[in-house]
């Protein structure tokens, strides 16, 4: 059949209270045009992120009726230890509440002042969980990745000959890991290759260096390798993301996302003594090795999740949706990130408003439109996010790109809410020419697009 369906039916519903333009406004406004700081029942159509915000299945919710909340040893944690070691293959498997603080205890483990960790592109927090250490976070996409509108099928790969000359500067005894993000994340959520996994693994292993995934949509990138590398196209996606973790020494995971869990994520390694650090660390802020600041029936939930997340069929489903949302708003002339990723549709604020200058922060302003236009909640990938202020001049740092991303929650929205997504979208293109500028007004030091408040410019007279 031509028609991709929703490969489930809808048990329970939940309303959308909807607003008008009225309120919103004036919503808005309260918020200091940061999105974050609304409501969340203020919101009709919440695509601030995937991260946690999906519907878990009948088969999960009858897990987590089964979740065990011993202390220490759960069942629970076996459970989830067995599935964490069959898909990802790594020995030591370490629960956290979320992916964030597997990296906070992996980078606070292994680097320090000095260090350098490069990537293909690092995302918020992982970032500021680097800095925070005193190491350097290297973001070493390849070229493509910097030309949104440029079709490659992998333009989430890390530029191979640009971490061999980084190795060759700095030393391959300054950098404590090297990192791929897969998808990756901050440009465009697109796909990394099984072949550029392999190839910077060969870098790390050649200088010495242990090489790590981030791992959170893992399943998106192995079905997208499936779909896009040649001599994929026949293998299971299951045996595509073992492949993809064998050229790995460990992997941190937020299970937020192709965990399908509403909480929750894990840190593995093959290498046993920093393990056994790792655990040291966990205990003293995280909780017991066998629940790592999770429920019973959170770990429950998880290993459910990881094997429905590696179903072909919801995989089918999944990017079918990010696509054709993608693809009907790039007919209409809206500039896209392309090809559309496995999670979230980006859109390239700096040329849907060519008129703004990035540090009138076109992708905040684009963000508002959007909420204004029809309540719908997107996150800047841009200035706001990964731009940054000198704190001895306070000159403001533009980001390379301006994005807004359209991150989709898994098994949440149906068709229609989608076409009702396009509309917006279409009407806010249709009038970019009016749209004017935003000015900080506060912002924190660090992870600042999370609280900042911004105004308006004033128009010219």
């Amino acid at each position: 059949m031509k028609t991709i369906i929703e490969p489930f039916r809808i048990k329970v519903v939940e309303p959308i209270r909807m607003t008008t333009r009225e309120e919103r406004e004036r919503l808005l406004a309260e918020a200091g045009w940061n999105v974050f700081l609304l409501a969340a029942e203020d919101v009709l159509i919440d695509l601030l992120t995937d991260s946690g915000t999906a519907a878990m299945s009948a088969e999960q919710w009858a897990a987590v009726m089964r979740g065990d909340e011993s202390y220490a040893g759960s069942p629970s944690f076996f459970r989830f230890e067995r599935v964490v070691r069959d898909i990802f293959g790594f020995e030591h498997v370490i629960p956290t509440h979320q992916g964030r603080a597997a990296e906070r205890i992996l980078f606070s483990t292994v680097c320090g002042p000095g260090d350098v960790v490069p990537s293909n592109t690092h995302f918020d927090t992982t970032r500021a969980n680097i800095e925070a250490t005193g190491a350097r976070a290297v973001d070493l996409p390849c070229p493509e990745a910097r030309r949104p509108s440029e079709l490659h099928p992998f333009k989430g790969n890390m530029d191979v000959d640009a971490l061999e000359a980084l190795l060759d500067e700095v030393g391959a005894e300054r950098v404590p890991l090297v990192m791929l993000t897969v998808t990756n994340n901050t440009g465009g959520g697109q796909p990394v290759s099984l072949a550029n996994i392999r190839a910077v693994s060969g870098v790390c292993r050649r200088h010495g260096i242990p090489f790590y995934l981030d791992a959170c949509r893992f399943a998106e990138n192995a079905y997208l390798v499936k779909l896009r590398e040649p001599g994929q196209h026949e293998r299971s996606v299951g045996e595509i993301a073992r492949e993809m973790f064998s050229y790995a020494d460990g992997c941190t995971m937020s299970a937020k996302k192709d965990g399908l869990a509403n909480i929750g994520g894990f840190l593995a390694t093959n290498d046993g003594e920093l393990a056994r650090q790792e655990r040291d660390l966990l205990i003293l802020t995280e909780g017991f090795p066998t629940y790592g600041g999770l429920a019973g029936r959170d770990l429950e939930a998880i290993a459910v999740g990881l094997e429905e997340a590696l179903r072909e069929d919801y995989l089918q489903y999944r990017l079918a949706s990010v696509r054709y949302l993608g693809e009907r708003i790039a007919a209409a002339g809206v500039p896209i990130v392309q090809p559309p990723g496995g999670h979230a549709v980006y859109i390239d604020a700096a040329a849907f408003y060519p008129h703004l200058d990035p540090l009138e922060l076109p992708g905040q302003v684009l963000v508002g439109e959007l909420y204004l236009e029809g309540g719908v909640r997107a996150v800047e990938v841009g200035t706001v996010m990964f731009g940054r202020r000198d704190p001895e001049t306070g000159k403001e740092h533009p980001a390379d790109l301006e994005l807004v991303r359209l991150a989709l929650p898994r098994r949440v929205y149906t068709q229609s809410h989608v076409d009702y997504l396009i509309e917006v979208i279409e009407a806010v293109w249709n009038r970019r020419e009016r749209a004017r500028g935003l000015r900080f007004v506060e912002q924190a030091p660090v992870l600042r697009h999370f609280t900042a408040r911004f105004a308006p410019l004033e128009r010219e007279r």
